[in-house]
């Protein structure tokens, strides 16, 4: 199945919702699917004091799961499994109250690697981080029920 009619067969709320519900890590630390489609999506957290370091600031480790979840969520939303195999992130501010937001963006994508940008902002719309990820596209659907290759 290629790209163009996956978007077909992939109904965005079903995308969002494997994640919603699937996600059990991204849940556990608080983050929200906010909105979902081709190519791109956002994320949200709300700092809580548990995404703290010891500099009392948000952890790296809860700013890159935000910012992967978002990545995940792009990278798949055209039905076909994506797993990640690089990634880099600049955290370029610190952040210490208020809510997160991730929007990642496909940069390119074809059958095999797909390449995302995800930049993280904070409630002022500054850049926090700034995260770049690339996937493998399997041959298999993110939705079991789709799934042609088996």
């Amino acid at each position: 199945m290629n790209e163009d009619d996956s978007q077909t067969c992939y109904p965005m709320n079903k995308i969002k919702q494997f994640f919603s519900d699937q996600d059990l890590f991204a849940r556990h630390v608080g983050i929200e699917l906010l909105d979902v489609t081709s190519g791109w999506a956002q994320a949200s957290m709300k700092i809580e004091p548990y995404h703290f370091n010891g500099a009392k600031t948000v952890h790296g480790g809860a700013i890159f799961t935000l910012a992967d979840f978002a990545f995940a969520v792009a990278s798949n939303s055209h039905g076909t499994l994506a797993m990640g195999i690089n990634t880099t992130v600049s955290f370029v501010k610190a952040a210490t109250k208020g809510t997160l937001y991730a929007e990642a963006r496909e940069q390119s994508l074809n059958p095999k690697l797909a390449s995302y940008s995800v930049i993280v902002t904070d409630d002022d719309g500054a850049v926090v981080a700034i995260f770049q990820g690339m996937v493998y596209r399997k041959k298999e659907s993110i939705l079991p029920e789709h799934d042609t290759a088996k």
